[in-house]
């Protein structure tokens, strides 16, 4: 994915940088960790100091927003995470889809040892204690609130929000540690930033959003084409560029000012939400590393 046309993309608020400390003065607290990444950038949400922040803590993976993403390639993602040893789960915390898999699969795969341990020294009652870990707006608050089957931690369409932990207790002696968002200091690889970017995971107020929306319809026009014509009745162009197919889309809405310019902007804005929305459809923007 080209970056040359934006700027460069760095989003630390300094309480992320407290974060980190508290993952790991925490992490003594808790039996396993469990990780919640965006299915339709499972890479690009994935921050890569977690493996150093949690050192041998128990993980598992899930993959939140699934039905957001592309079924096919969430099934590769999973999979291809199994091959390096780690195990995911597909989920979608709003509607709780999948979500009946994850103690389950916790207590029979990821604390098999530590369940077994316990029942042996007849502490098979005590609780499982587990951190929820996620980049912005990733899902956290949502998992929470529907493990608990109820609304107990704050849940807004923005990154940020969650700023302390919170400790929730389930009714099935369960015990979730609730982490704000965390972002890395600095993208070494700004096509990640850039994706986290698409998904909202990084704040529009930072960002050009015409020039990320004119990537996003470039990225749509080669990978998701029929996105673009059911949802815009637009036919990509081999010969459009990100610009070109923006104000397509300005155009078939009607979104014309004086002069018969295209108000871009605008455009910009309706692009970005209805592909954060699901309105364009089960979209992955990226696909899992070929193995040699």
């Amino acid at each position: 994915m080209e970056n040359n046309d934006i700027k460069t993309i760095q989003w630390f608020p300094g309480h992320m940088a407290k974060t980190r400390r508290a993952i790991t003065a925490n992490l003594k607290l808790v039996d396993a960790v469990a990780e919640l990444i965006d299915a339709r950038a499972p890479l690009s949400s994935r921050n890569p100091e977690i493996d150093t922040l949690t050192a041998r803590k128990p993980r598992i993976v899930l993959l939140n927003k699934c039905d957001l993403a592309d079924a096919n390639a969430t099934a590769a993602w999973v999979s291809y995470l199994k091959s390096e040893n780690v195990t995911a789960l597909a989920v979608d915390c709003k509607s709780g889809k999948g979500l009946n898999k994850l103690m389950p699969t916790l207590k029979a795969t990821v604390l098999r040892e530590l369940m077994e341990k316990r029942e042996r020294s007849g502490m098979g009652g005590a609780p499982i204690r587990m951190m929820i870990l996620g980049i912005p707006n990733v899902g956290k608050s949502s998992l929470i609130n529907r493990l608990a089957g109820g609304k107990r931690a704050k849940v807004e369409d923005r990154p940020g929000v969650t700023r302390t932990k919170q400790w929730v207790k389930l009714q099935d002696n369960t015990e979730l540690l609730d982490m704000p968002g965390v972002l890395w200091p600095k993208f070494e690889d700004q096509s990640a930033a850039i994706r986290l970017a698409f998904t909202g995971a990084i704040s529009d107020d930072i960002l050009d959003i015409e020039t990320l929306a004119m990537k996003l319809l470039s990225y749509l026009a080669e990978s998701y084409p029929q996105s673009l014509t059911e949802r815009y009745k637009i036919e990509p162009d081999g010969g459009d560029d990100g610009l070109a197919l923006l104000e397509k889309v300005g155009r078939k809405r009607g979104m014309v000012v004086s002069g018969g310019e295209i108000n871009t902007e605008r455009a910009a804005i309706t692009v970005l939400d209805e592909f954060r929305s699901g309105k364009l459809g089960r979209i992955t923007l990226e696909l899992p590393p070929t193995k040699e």
